[in-house]
């Protein structure tokens, strides 16, 4: 018999794996297969307390505990063969209001954005893809990742859909969507909380209009919906990061001709130095600035994000004067934008001289006369204490760090550490980096060597996601290890946090500088991108090593989780 299994999403994500894949392997021996689709079944088996909804109308429907799914399958099973009833909605409810929460919108498309456009938004996509279809639902999902836009969505995609969903932590476009109802989420939520988040999209969604001037209705949306500093930080980052990478590697091969042979004019050595430490390197901040400003104000916040960016460099200020000046040029931007009334003969004037005229005086006045100077005496200071760091000093940052990388794997807090240590690139510093990717490496593979060492303690399906988290790991994407961190967040976690502070620690004590933020293992195959190898490989390999062995000792046969839930 076709079965489809419902599992009540208020038990949490973990539990309703284990109840899951426990029905899952008992449903053979009770007669029945399982399919994605409620359309296909012919039983809905409900577990806990989730109310049957109005797609399941004259379907054999049955509701049971999952304490009792839990701890006797079997029984369990039989039960719902033989009690299940045919459903039909109550006829009570009004259809206008109960139809779309209830059966659900027919038609979804989906964004997803995070900050380096590498691992959240293709595992998001994913998840949202595979919850929607089990739903019956038609889908599709647009990645707006390091490479552009993929899976485009159409114009005539967007006129036929009934719900916009937009995983993003980051601003992206979205003016394609106007008049659509749409449900904004992150990539993290839309991953770890998939049936959640749609379940709340449908119920939440509201009608999308652009930004155009203001009224007193929009406003107040505006600021329940608004990102926040946090975002529009990650938004400069995530355009920054390219010129990162770019830059770092071509400072890298400049050194395979020797430290000092940039230093000879007209040298492969020396243009290799331009393009990436006088070029590349020089365009980080007002990018940076810039689309922090464009975050927050949309285009006209671009043209004094950047001048404030430019300006924090010649000032000294760096990195942290080219965040003041991003913020700082983005509200200036915005406030002008919003709350500048003009004549209507001039409004198309707004855009293109108005805003970029005033808010580029305003950023820059305040740059070079208020924030400059003092923010530049600030970086300095913290530019020579971490240049100038004793050992001690020195394990204890790398281990702060290593914890942090390894405690919400791509999550807010990942995301702080490794901004820290990219924005820190800007001043030749490169030792925070090295710790940073170094313990980000970590937690993917320690869960692979976890699950060679423990192979008893984990089944087959387990088994495959540790190979897979292995070569994720060695790219440094931490995200590998979300799906056991999912399962077993109180052991997984802590282990995790435990081996990446151990990493971060040895990789500042050993000295490792890494010149390029990105790439994992394979900056390897470009001489000079960290230094030393050895010294950086044994902080790696530490690291994997005992969260290997810790996880491998702690972790529980999903059989005794089972009876724990019961």
């Amino acid at each position: 018999m076709k079965t489809l299994l419902k599992i009540d999403s208020s038990l949490g994500q973990a539990r309703s794996h284990l109840v899951k894949k426990i029905l899952a392997d008992a449903a053979p021996d009770a007669g029945l297969t399982l399919v994605d689709s409620a359309a296909d079944a012919e039983l809905i088996v409900l577990v806990g307390n989730g109310a049957a909804d109005a797609a399941l109308n004259g379907k054999r429907v049955y509701a049971g505990d999952a304490a009792l799914a839990a701890s006797q399958p079997g029984e369990f099973l039989a039960r719902a063969k033989t009690d299940a009833a045919l459903y039909q909605a109550p006829a009570a409810s009004a259809p206008a209001a109960a139809a779309p929460s209830a059966a659900g919108p027919k038609r979804v498309v989906a964004i997803t954005a995070c900050p380096t456009g590498v691992a959240h938004t293709y595992m998001a996509a994913e998840a949202i893809d595979g919850e929607a279809k089990k739903r019956g639902w038609w889908v599709k999902v647009e990645t707006r990742g390091s490479v552009g836009a993929g899976n485009a969505i159409t114009p005539e995609e967007v006129q036929q859909a009934d719900l916009v969903i937009v995983a993003a932590d980051i601003e992206v476009d979205l003016s394609k969507f106007a008049g659509k109802p749409m449900y904004r989420t992150s990539t993290g939520l839309a991953l770890k909380k998939t049936a959640q988040e749609l379940d709340k999209a449908v119920l939440e969604a509201k009608i999308y209009q652009p930004k155009q001037g203001s009224n007193e209705a929009g406003d107040k949306d505006e600021k329940k919906s608004s990102p926040g500093a946090y975002r529009h930080l990650l938004t400069g980052v995530s355009y920054m990061l390219p010129m990162v990478v770019a830059g770092g590697l071509c400072i890298a091969l400049s050194f395979v001709f020797g430290i000092h042979a940039a230093e000879q004019p007209g040298t492969l050595a020396a243009a290799l130095m331009q393009i990436g430490g006088k070029s590349a390197f020089a365009l980080m901040v007002p990018v940076l600035a810039g689309f922090i400003a464009f975050s927050i104000a949309d285009r006209p916040g671009l043209t004094p994000g950047l001048v404030g960016g430019m300006l924090a460099v010649s000032t000294g200020a760096g990195f942290i004067g080219g965040i003041i000046a991003g913020f700082l040029a983005g509200y200036v931007a915005k406030l002008i934008s919003t709350k500048l009334p003009l004549p209507q003969s001039m409004a198309a004037l707004k855009p293109i001289l108005i805003i970029p005229l005033i808010a580029s005086l305003v950023t820059g006045l305040v740059m070079i006369y208020v924030v400059g100077t003092p923010v530049a005496k600030i970086l300095t200071g913290l530019t020579n204490w971490l240049q100038s760091m004793g050992t001690a000093n020195a394990i204890l940052l790398g281990a702060i760090l290593g914890a942090m990388m390894c405690s919400d794997m791509g999550g807010p807090i990942n995301k702080a550490a490794y901004a820290f240590g990219v924005a820190l690139l800007s001043t030749q510093t490169y030792a925070p980096m090295a710790a940073i990717m170094a313990a980000g490496m970590v937690p993917p593979l320690g869960i692979a060597v976890a699950t060679l060492l423990g192979r008893n303690k984990f089944d087959k399906t387990e088994r495959e996601a540790g190979k897979a988290a292995f070569v994720l790991g060695l790219c440094f994407i931490s995200e590998g290890a979300i799906p056991f961190a999912a399962r077993d967040p109180f052991r997984v976690i802590p282990c995790s946090m435990i081996a990446g502070a151990v990493t971060g620690a040895l990789s500042m004590f050993f000295g490792a500088k890494l010149m390029a933020p990105h790439g994992g293992m394979f900056v390897l195959l470009i001489p000079g991108a960290i230094t030393p190898v050895v010294g950086y490989l044994i902080a790696i390999a530490a690291g994997t090593l005992l969260l290997g062995v810790m996880y491998s000792m702690l972790k529980r046969p999903d059989a005794e989780l089972a009876k724990a839930l019961a």
